[in-house]
């Protein structure tokens, strides 16, 4: 299971990770080994809340598909089982950012006494400048 947050985990055969070449330099043994992991992860056909599936949709980045999939690849690190770690944590965090629903902001009116406040200090800060002029004007 690959928790997200307290109350919302995944399963981890919703997940489809496969190892490939990793791209870059790195001498000979680069060539022999599949150290990066490509995760791809369906989320119309995933177990997440409709809402959060929306959401997920709903986010512009260019690691989800037309169809709906995300794709990651992780490569920056060199044993395959370090890359499969960053790969479900960067979705982790993707989901997580997903699942955060900003509260919803209401306008608001400043009170009558604010206003007077602001009013009353304007003019006094006026008053304090007309002092500060030249006697000759």
């Amino acid at each position: 299971m690959l928790v997200i947050t307290e109350s919302l985990s995944l399963p981890l055969a919703e997940i489809a990770l496969s190892a490939t070449r990793s791209q870059g330099a790195g001498g000979q043994h680069v060539n022999k080994t599949s150290s990066a992991i490509h995760l791809r992860f369906d989320i119309s056909a995933s177990s997440l809340p409709d809402a959060l599936k929306e959401r997920l949709l709903k986010i512009a980045d260019q690691r989800t598909t037309v169809e709906g999939v995300i794709v990651i690849k992780a490569q920056q690190h060199r044993s395959q089982e370090q890359n499969r770690e960053a790969a479900l944590e960067r979705l982790r965090l993707l989901i997580a950012k997903a699942a955060h629903v900003p509260r919803v902001r209401r306008a608001t009116k400043p009170t009558r006494s604010s206003k007077v406040k602001r009013v009353d200090s304007k003019t006094q800060r006026g008053r304090v400048k007309v002092l500060r002029r030249s006697v000759d004007d």
